[in-house]
């Protein structure tokens, strides 16, 4: 009896921890700015995410997932120099709600502008937050568009 609880428990935990694995949270995010746009592109890729568009000239990626629950996750890439920009946009709670989970647990600073959350991250990136309604409007759906700055120490490694 023991072990069959054991195993559901370990399955479950299994179960929520796959179900998270494809959305971005702090730490793809730290590693993301800290490598070039080449292993970002590998990250990603194994995470399934696919390539929407590719611009080796202005140094830019685009990447798109559909989910199984009807939500997308899109995010874009640019590489200026050795630092890295990003800007995630989704209607999926469940990635907004990981990604700020995941920073409240390092030392950030919160302001509010508005209809704007600004998240300071010490030593990686200021972070945007907007939040806008979907058209036609659905109360359990928001749109949210997540514009990521490094710091100006921040610099991609090859």
């Amino acid at each position: 009896m023991k072990k069959a609880l054991l195993s559901l428990l370990l399955s479950a935990f299994a179960y929520t921890g796959f179900a998270q694995g494809k959305l971005i949270s702090y730490e793809e995010i730290q590693f993301m700015m800290h490598n070039n746009i080449n292993r970002d592109d590998s990250l990603l890729l194994g995470k399934g995410y696919t390539q929407k568009a590719k611009n080796e000239k202005k140094r830019t990626r685009e990447y798109t997932l559909a989910t199984n629950r009807g939500t997308f996750i899109n995010l874009s890439l640019r590489a200026d120099g050795r630092r890295l920009f990003m800007e995630l946009s989704t209607n999926d709670i469940q990635q907004h709600d990981v990604l700020m989970s995941s920073i409240t647990q390092y030392p950030y600073k919160k302001e509010n502008m508005g209809d704007m959350d600004l998240y300071i991250l010490k030593d990686l990136a200021t972070i945007y937050v907007t939040q806008t309604e979907n058209v036609p409007y659905d109360p359990m759906k928001k749109n949210y568009l997540i514009q990521i700055v490094p710091d100006k120490n921040v610099m991609a490694f090859d």
